[in-house]
């Protein structure tokens, strides 16, 4: 392997302007989720001009690249789409500009999540040049909607694309080191119905504000004493937002509403975070429920599934997992560090859903993920197109 290593870093090296380029192209289209299009075109294209054997957008609006024919079947996966800039006075530098200035590209999706795929496009250019083994289909999926739902597009790529890779490659940001799983997530609600009553009064009603307020304090000490994982880390839950009703405000409130973010270790599930919250409002005339996603894509097509986004990892003697680490001693000469994401990924639904081996590789440092003054390396984007290469040689 380390002959062919060589070969494909200096490959990598060379079309390092190449790479910065692409993603600097990419940085420049706006690309909220479901406002992709622009974003997606300029990626099938770069993917053409790299010499991808079959390019094409599915109808979700997921833009699908492949090289070979193989029986083996290897994705690497990267969103294209972005959160939206946030306050610019935070930002020393245009966030859409895309510049190339001291070893960096600049912008927004930099990090998360654009220079992945871009790198994996550079990752295809050089297979193309080395040949790819017979047995290999690579597929490179830049994937949409990912920050309003993650998983959501791969669970349109397994169930109406049928594609079901061997292994899978996210290539979010990892600080180039080895991540193997991540904690799961969930989106829940607990709504409160209480009896309104003239505000000078307020004996006579029966007060949601105060109900939500109740089960609000007991989430915050629910938090306290959930399970941890040695390598995910504890779960945790949170109230994010809280919403009342009344017929006037001098009325007693009769509804309430709080929406919790709910981070599930290994271990917890659904129904275990759904039963934690019901025994708090038990005794309330309240109900806690999981909440759907569905819209519209920017293909006009309309798709959803549960907000439940199931916690995975691979364990560290993992197959996968061990070919990574052999392919990045052979390119860089150095241990890998093995790690995890602190966020949720398309992971989820590849690995948490449907059990595909995944792994995680990618340029950027996630600290700069969804904030300001967003900017990756070249030479992370040089390695990280290395990494793709050679693992789709080897594996």
């Amino acid at each position: 392997m380390k002959n062919i290593a060589k070969e494909v870093n200096k490959l990598a090296k060379k079309y390092q302007d190449y790479t910065a380029e692409n993603l600097s192209k990419m940085i420049q289209k706006k690309s909220l989720s479901t406002q992709e299009k622009d974003a997606a075109d300029e990626l099938q294209k770069q993917m053409n001009e790299a010499g991808f054997d079959e390019v094409r957008i599915d109808k979700l609006g997921n833009v699908i690249g492949r090289i070979g024919n193989g029986k083996k079947i290897i994705a690497i996966d990267g969103h294209i789409d972005t959160v939206d800039m946030g306050n610019l006075d935070n930002w020393d530098f245009d966030p859409l500009g895309g510049e190339i200035k001291d070893g960096f590209v600049h912008g927004r999706g930099s990090v998360d999540q654009k220079g992945g795929p871009v790198a994996a496009v550079t990752a295809g250019k050089i297979l193309k040049e080395l040949g790819l083994t017979n047995n290999i289909t690579l597929y490179v999926t830049g994937t949409v909607m990912e920050e309003d739902c993650d998983g959501l597009c791969w669970k349109y790529l397994v169930e109406e694309e049928n594609l079901k890779p061997d292994a899978v490659i996210i290539t979010e940001p990892t600080n180039l080191n080895i991540y193997r799983g991540h904690r799961g997530r969930m989106e829940m609600n607990a709504e409160f119905f209480g009896v309104s009553s003239h505000g000078s009064a307020p004996e006579r009603g029966k007060n949601a504000i105060y109900m939500a307020s109740k089960a609000a304090l007991e989430i915050e000490k629910l938090h306290e004493r959930l399970d941890s994982d040695e390598f995910l880390g504890k779960g945790s839950i949170t109230v994010t937002e809280f919403i009342s009703n009344s017929p006037s405000l001098c009325a007693v409130s009769d509804y309430a509403k709080i929406h919790m973010d709910r981070r599930l270790t290994w271990g917890e599930d659904r129904e275990l975070a759904l039963s934690q919250v019901n025994e708090i409002i038990k005794d309330m005339n309240a109900k806690a429920f999981l909440l759907d996603y569905k819209t519209k894509a920017y293909t006009g097509f309309e798709y959803g599934m549960e907000k439940y986004y199931p916690t995975w990892k691979l364990e560290e003697d993992h197959p996968l997992v061990q070919k990574c680490a052999e392919v990045y001693k052979s390119l860089f000469e150095t241990e890998p560090k093995i790690d995890k994401w602190t966020f949720s990924t398309n992971g989820v639904t590849i690995h948490g859903y449907y059990k595909i081996p995944t792994i995680g590789f990618g340029p950027g440092n996630e600290v700069l993920a969804h904030a300001p003054n967003e900017k990756v390396p070249v030479e992370h984007l040089v390695k990280a197109s290395a990494f793709y290469a050679l693992f789709a040689m080897e594996y």
